[in-house]
């Protein structure tokens, strides 16, 4: 069953903490949700669906719809993929309200990783044999990290198309143009190509200005049939394409660090919308590192493979001077990062963008088609890809 015109999301809040020593994670959910039926006209009695990952604490949405006293849910998800959770579960929702399951859908997210000391994607001590993925024992004993596995996959695109520490630069250079307009944002300053080559190396190539911020934070999402979309008085943005899929090594077998699962969710998500990557006005892409953005423009199909830091370069990623304005809040290079599964900022700004509700200084004119997608995993490795097709009604 197509999902195509089938659901609307109809409210989105991004919750303003980047620091909450004085919230709890299930408060940041409860709040999140709180803003994004506010901004939709709704009340948690509306909700019959709720979705979340693998940040919701307790027993995941049985412990939230719990806590925030929904009712009258019949019908929830809690699909674990990582940061690109929360794009998956935006097709999910349109998928169930297709199918009947629920009309008012709710999808949360929230994290305190400034708080619990945690970093995104950190794997065990050096020695220390943990559990977990059935991959751990053989990687964690070794302090393995995300950053590890993202600088192998810069150093490898570098080492088969020539990309180079500039090209990659010029994403953060983008972010933080439009991270300057954001109120929010963890970092504002602009900073340029000199800045981030010249930051000190994490794990090279990628040096710190390549990695994303770490902060607390959340956000909701509000996704309905469009019996309720055209009852409500509020912009309608229309879920027209979604897809899904995983990326393994198969033990290492056939290991290829320089694609990732955007190869085939991509066509996945346009085929459903019936566009192509030519006809998007905006893109949200996760980027918790640098190299993340450009292998996922390759894969998504914005330039050929290789050709991704030809793209990326001279600010072709800034709105309002190049040609595919992208994470016009700042992303998770300036604005925000409150867990490894933070792909719902990615959808919150391509709705803004769609309802022409994002700042002036990066609104893009006329913008009615956008593209969010997400990462999860490890990038060239054990990776899970989601992506949603949006169109402005």
């Amino acid at each position: 069953m197509s999902i195509k015109g089938k659901a609307y999301i109809m409210g989105a809040y991004e919750h303003p903490t980047r620091d909450a020593p004085d919230l709890s994670t299930p408060q940041i959910h409860a709040q999140s949700a709180k803003g994004a039926l506010a901004d939709a006209g709704l009340t948690k009695d509306d909700i019959d669906g709720y979705f979340c990952a693998g940040d919701a604490p307790g027993f995941g949405g049985m412990s939230m719809i719990d806590y925030m006293g929904l009712r009258n849910v019949r019908h929830m998800d809690s699909t674990e993929t990582g940061g690109s959770s929360y794009i998956i579960h935006v097709g999910h929702a349109a998928q169930a309200i297709a199918e009947g399951k629920c009309s008012v859908a709710l999808i949360t997210l929230a994290g305190r990783p400034r708080q619990n000391k945690f970093f995104p994607g950190g794997g065990g001590k050096p020695g220390q044999l943990t559990d977990g993925a059935p991959e751990a024992g053989f990687e964690n004993i070794y302090g393995g990290s995300t950053h590890n596995t993202y600088g192998m996959c810069a150093m490898r695109h570098m080492y088969e198309y020539g990309t180079t520490s500039e090209q990659l630069a010029w994403i953060k250079v983008a972010a933080s143009h439009h991270a300057q307009w954001n109120e929010h944002a963890f970092l504002k300053d602009v900073v340029t190509v000199e800045d981030v080559v010249n930051s000190r190396m994490i794990s090279d190539p990628l040096h710190l200005l390549d990695c994303c911020v770490v902060t607390d934070g959340g956000g909701a999402l509000i996704v309905t049939s469009p019996e309720i979309a055209k009852s409500l008085n509020r912009p309608k943005v229309k879920i027209i394409g979604a897809g899904e899929s995983p990326k393994g090594p198969m033990g290492g077998r056939g290991l290829d660090l320089t694609y990732s699962g955007a190869v085939w969710s991509g066509p996945q998500a346009f085929a459903e919308a019936g566009v192509k990557p030519s006809d998007m006005k905006y893109a949200s892409i996760y980027d918790s590192f640098t190299i993340t953005v450009l292998m996922q423009l390759e894969d998504l199909g914005f330039c050929e493979k290789g050709q991704g830091g030809k793209f990326v370069s001279d600010g072709n990623l800034i709105s309002g001077v190049g040609k595919l304005p992208f994470n016009t809040d700042g992303g998770g290079l300036c604005n925000n990062h409150p867990t490894n599964r933070g792909g719902i900022t990615k959808v919150i700004e391509a709705v803004r963008q769609l309802r022409g509700e994002a700042h002036p200084k990066v609104q893009v004119p006329n913008c009615d088609l956008a593209i969010a997608h997400g990462t999860g995993g490890s990038l060239g490795t054990r990776h899970g890809a989601g992506t949603v097709i949006l169109e402005r009604e």
